[in-house]
Parts: C-alpha cells; sequence; structure tokens
C-alpha cells in the first residue's frame, strides 16, 4: 500500500495558475509535502496534459506521489501514481481497471463512514472526509463531523476543507493520516514555510 501520510497538496489555478503553478509546488514540496493533487477545471486538454507531466517529474525529484484529480484517463496518460474521484467520475472499479493494480484510486466520502468501507471494499487506496472547517474553495460542501476520522478503516484518511496549520493538529489526533490542503497552503505568502508547518504536525516530522 502507498504511503499516503502527511501533508497533501492540492493545486487551484485561481491560486497558482499559469506561470506560477511550477514554482508554488516546488514550494510546498520543499516545506514537506508528501503528496501533490493537480486539480484544475479551467484550462484546455493540452495545457492540463503538459502542467501534468511536469508536476509529475516534478513530485518525483522530491519522492512525493502525484496524483491527478478526476480524471483517470489523463492519469494513465501521464503515468501518474493515481487519481482522486468523487461519486460521480466513474467509480472506482473504472478507475481501477484503466490505471492499473498498484495505482492510488482516491475518493471523496464527505462525512459518511459506511460509504468510505463501501468505497475500501471496492478497492479505494485512500478515502477522504470533509469538509471540516469553513472553505475557501467548496463553500458550500457539506460539513463533515471530526468524529469520521475515528473510524477504524483499512486503508488511510485524508482530511480536507477549511484547514490551517492552526486547526489541523485535532484531525491529525482523531486519525487523519494526511491532510489535504489548497487555499490554506496556496494562499500563503510564503508557501514552503508554511508546508513546514504542516509537515511538523505529524509524529514522525
Amino acid at each position: 500500500m502507498a504511503d499516503i501520510r502527511g501533508l497533501y497538496a492540492i493545486t487551484d489555478p485561481t491560486l497558482i495558475g499559469g506561470e506560477r503553478l511550477l514554482p508554488a509546488c516546488e514550494q510546498a514540496l520543499r516545506g514537506g509535502a508528501r503528496l501533490l493533487q493537480y486539480r484544475d477545471k479551467d484550462s484546455d486538454a493540452i495545457s492540463r496534459f503538459r502542467n501534468a507531466q511536469a508536476l509529475r517529474e516534478l513530485c518525483h525529484q522530491y519522492g512525493a506521489l502525484f496524483i491527478v484529480n478526476d480524471e483517470p484517463i489523463l492519469a494513465n496518460a501521464v503515468k501518474a501514481d493515481g487519481v482522486h474521484i468523487g461519486q460521480s467520475d466513474g467509480g472506482v472499479r473504472a478507475a481501477r481497471e484503466l490505471l492499473g493494480e498498484h495505482a492510488i484510486i482516491g475518493v471523496s466520502c464527505h462525512g459518511d463512514a459506511r460509504l468510505a468501507q463501501q468505497m475500501a471494499n471496492e478497492g479505494a487506496s485512500y478515502v477522504a472526509f470533509g469538509r471540516f472547517f469553513p472553505s475557501h474553495t467548496k463553500p458550500q460542501a457539506p460539513g463533515a463531523d471530526i468524529a469520521v476520522l475515528t473510524t477504524a478503516l483499512p486503508v488511510p484518511k485524508v482530511a480536507i476543507g477549511g484547514i490551517t496549520p492552526d486547526n489541523a493538529g485535532q484531525l491529525i489526533d482523531a486519525g487523519a493520516d494526511a491532510i489535504a490542503v489548497i487555499h490554506g497552503l496556496l494562499a500563503s505568502d510564503d508557501i514552503e514555510s508554511t508546508a513546514r508547518r504542516f509537515a511538523t504536525l505529524f509524529p514522525e516530522a
């Protein structure tokens, strides 16, 4: 099983679009991000392919895992480490058939522990719970109770939604194996320093 643990950075073109994408992601990786997800709903297919290729190379230079959001076909094309899907993105089995048995398949489960168990049974590599706090990226997303992170599952649990270095500790203490962050990291004036604050919250840091 892939080591899904630590700071999980997620890109946002409104925060680090265009030429800022690679430098900002490198700052996050230098600060200790262990996973990076390419999330881009706005760019055209050619740009997404080129960005994903470049980010995969960058992640592997830093020993981090590279995940593509929502697009198993793009993840396969650039040989990403895996894909993160929602409940309307084709399902775990379809992604697994395309990407292979060793690929990382992450699934959003909101605040639903039963759904998380089902996704794990279907072959998900990790499940994501959230949002736990008010979110800049998805302000209308349903809230999740921190207690869901105490659920015993056979796969790692990722927490997402409004997370900052000041509130992340309680999620880790509750059982989150990784903390997925967008605005709380990439809107920072010093991404590398903020990433380091997140990374040091984990026991092995």
